[in-house]
């Protein structure tokens, strides 16, 4: 069973997500299925039909989107994956105009398998290295300050 549940998730990511077939998403997202922490807002989606408009604006916004399984292991019905996800800004996403910058952001995927169907998954990606990468989000370091004698 470990074996196949690791080559799932690798399909899933490979044909999802670099290939850009739809039609896997509804394949092998159960119809009850949980996406915990996914949506743009950090909150879950349910089924395949509230996986698939997330999907698209991601798609949309980031056409060359590519995702490397960079590590995976199976044990009983889970699949932990961690991955790298490369990407440029070409449309619209989450109000930013398309900046034409590219970006990676790094993730970790935990899937509950049941049937051969993702019934749950816990997804927690960098969503603030991606919209620092495409000009979202800027950061200002500064030193700390000398310490005062004495102190």
């Amino acid at each position: 069973m470990s074996d196949a549940n690791v080559a799932l998730f690798k399909r899933w990511f490979e044909e999802v997500w670099n290939q850009k077939r739809r039609e896997t998403i509804y394949e092998l997202f159960a119809a009850d299925g949980v996406a915990y922490g996914v949506s743009d807002s950090g909150g879950d989606l349910r089924g395949p039909a509230e996986l698939l408009p997330f999907y698209e604006r991601l798609i949309t916004a980031f056409p060359d989107i590519h995702l490397t399984v960079e590590d995976c292991f199976s044990i009983g019905d889970k699949v932990v994956g961690r991955y790298t996800a490369t990407l440029t800004h070409t449309s619209d996403y989450m109000g930013l105009a398309a900046s034409g910058k590219s970006a990676t952001a790094k993730g970790i995927s935990i899937v509950r398998v049941a049937n051969g169907k993702f019934e749950e998954s816990w997804d927690c990606w960098d969503r603030l290295a991606l919209m620092h990468g495409i000009g979202g989000v800027q950061f200002t370091f500064s030193p700390p300050a000398a310490r005062a004698e004495g102190a």
